[in-house]
């Protein structure tokens, strides 16, 4: 939602349903069944915090709370699909959606991409308080 535009993002997001109702391959998932997949899909479980030890600085791996969790997944879902090539907004969402459900897509990446530092700099974990 960019202004303050509610009732746009809205609409945006309707339309993007009614694009992957349109556009799915199984028929015994509907497009809200296949939303919430692609969000879970989307979700990450741990990121990384930045904490200066000494002279240092550690990314430090955290568990995340269940609301942020949400709330991240769908800032993704939201940003990889501005990025998109496709001519609308709804259809933009509508594909990242589709490719989040699939486990493929630019948001997923994103969660893998933040599981795999938070693996790497597990060892720093006990500087966590």
């Amino acid at each position: 939602m960019w202004s303050g535009k509610k009732s746009v993002a809205f609409q945006i997001f309707y339309d993007a349903m009614d694009i992957v109702e349109e556009k799915k391959q199984d028929d015994e998932k509907s497009a809200l069944e296949l939303w919430k997949e692609a969000l879970t899909n989307v979700m990450p479980h741990v990121e990384v915090r930045s904490r200066r030890v000494g002279g240092a600085t550690f990314q430090i791996p955290n568990p995340i709370r269940p609301d942020r969790k949400i709330s991240t997944a769908m800032k993704w879902l939201i940003s990889y699909s501005r990025k998109r090539n496709e001519k609308s907004m709804a259809l933009k969402l509508a594909s990242e959606i589709l490719a989040a459900a699939k486990e493929e897509g630019a948001a997923v990446k994103k969660r893998v991409d933040t599981h795999k530092m938070a693996e790497a700099n597990k060892a720093f974990s006990h500087f966590r308080f």
